[in-house]
């Protein structure tokens, strides 16, 4: 395999594509110019406000897989060109997103389907007597997963919550789990991860990290901040091609039943079967997703080469654009757990006077072009939490928001045309 080439798919940017401070291009993403109709059957540009669900895909992830796609064979067990060439691209894709996370030399990464998938893996791998403790503020592929749980309530401010995890775990004997996200899918808060990770390994615990809406938006060093696992998915950053992966220390996935059972897990089979040590194949049965590998790994290719301190700068811009235009319209009401004042990512979720939240992202949609979300964003508990009455204040009782998310590709008309839009409904 060593010998095989694995050549650069990325095509050159051209001259009128954003360039970051650092003098690297900043990726376009498809379906920037995307136009939708909207009431009077007008054709408008589409303002996608919706990246915390799925990204769009970066330029440079579509062109990694059709470069990869006349070459796409088997992997692992083939012998011909095509076979070792497929077999090597997803292999460096192994190494690539690795690299991206600043994981362990010795850590795994598993390949999974998404986030969730790859924190129900995790689970199906603890050992029998194992316990995790886990906040009522997360998504539900954090929240349900684990046989053996202890919940807590959303914790007031971020020392609360170390608090509270240290409290939780001292109380556990045997095995241990602390999960936690790094930035909530519904406020975009971010979680101080690293003082959890202190205090889960001062009880001898581990944690795991929901990483699926920190990824897109900063950078992350496993190492660095000593976490002993990490998930998150591919269609959250630009690689929306089914892939997501889970990534950290081998021990317990070596032992764990394999997720899947079948061809690449096994060494043999016979009267008894024997089972891969390697927790990268025995957690991967069957023929991998291939082509969803190499768009995560192009995905972390191009957000590293372009560098995030311009990214940052202009999504802080945009999203304080937006929290401000929200706050200056009366009968909305942004939703966040610590405080307009807290660090979060481009996400911001609110409720309307008058409307349902899907009365509004209808509106929105239908009349001004704009792609939102609205919901309990798969975090029933905390949604609930946030509104303050189980049924929200909604007629309707559906208990549920309207989320507004950014990222690359996202741009300050489509910010405007969403507090205006909202102005204009709040008028009538």
């Amino acid at each position: 395999m060593s010998t095989l080439t694995i050549f650069n798919s990325v095509p050159a940017q051209a001259a009128e594509t954003p360039v970051a401070a650092s003098g690297r291009p900043i990726p376009a993403v498809l379906g920037a110019d995307l136009e939708v109709p909207v009431k009077g059957g007008r054709l408008v540009s589409y303002a996608n406000l919706d990246y915390a669900a799925s990204a769009p895909c970066l330029e440079p992830v579509s062109a990694a897989v059709a470069a990869a796609l006349p070459a796409y064979s088997s992997v692992h067990r083939g012998a011909g060109y095509a076979s070792q060439l497929t077999t090597a691209r997803y292999e460096q894709a192994r190494h690539t997103v690795r690299a991206f996370v600043g994981a362990r030399a010795d850590d795994a990464v598993i390949f999974t389907r998404n986030t969730t998938d790859a924190t129900n893996l995790l689970a199906r791998c603890l050992p029998e007597d194992a316990t995790a403790v886990v906040f009522d503020s997360e998504h539900h592929a954090s929240l349900l997963p684990w046989a053996r749980s202890v919940r807590l309530a959303p914790p007031a401010f971020p020392g609360e919550a170390v608090r509270a995890a240290d409290e939780a775990l001292a109380g556990i004997e045997g095995p241990k789990l602390l999960v936690v996200t790094a930035a909530s899918n519904v406020t975009g808060e971010l979680w101080p991860i690293a003082a959890l990770a202190h205090i889960a390994h001062r009880h001898g615990a581990r944690i795991l990290v929901d990483a699926a809406q920190l990824v897109p938006h900063r950078r992350l060093n496993l190492t660095a901040l000593d976490l002993d696992y990490v998930a998150f998915s591919g269609h959250k950053l630009y690689a929306p091609f089914g892939a997501g992966v889970l990534i950290g220390r081998r021990d317990w996935l070596a032992e764990g039943e394999p997720y899947l059972k079948g061809g690449g897990a096994v060494r043999s089979v016979g009267e008894t079967t024997e089972w891969h040590d390697d927790p990268e194949p025995r957690h991967e049965a069957g023929t991998p997703n291939v082509l969803g590998a190499i768009a995560l790994a192009a995905a972390c290719d191009a957000l590293t080469a372009t560098g995030w301190t311009e990214l940052v700068r202009e999504e802080e811009r945009l999203i304080a654009r937006l929290r401000t235009g929200l706050s200056s319209i009366e009968g909305v009401r942004e939703l966040s757990l610590w405080g307009e004042d807290h660090p979060r990512v481009g996400i911001v979720s609110f409720v309307v006077d008058g409307y349902s939240a899907r009365e509004v992202a209808e509106a929105l949609s239908g009349e001004y072009g704009i792609g939102v979300r609205d919901g309990k964003f798969c975090a029933h508990p905390f949604v609930r939490h946030l509104l303050g009455t189980s049924d929200g204040g909604c007629e309707d009782g559906t208990a549920s928001a309207v989320r507004a998310s950014i990222g690359i590709g996202s741009t300050q008309e489509h910010v405007d045309r969403l507090v205006e839009a909202l102005r204009d409904l709040v008028g009538r």
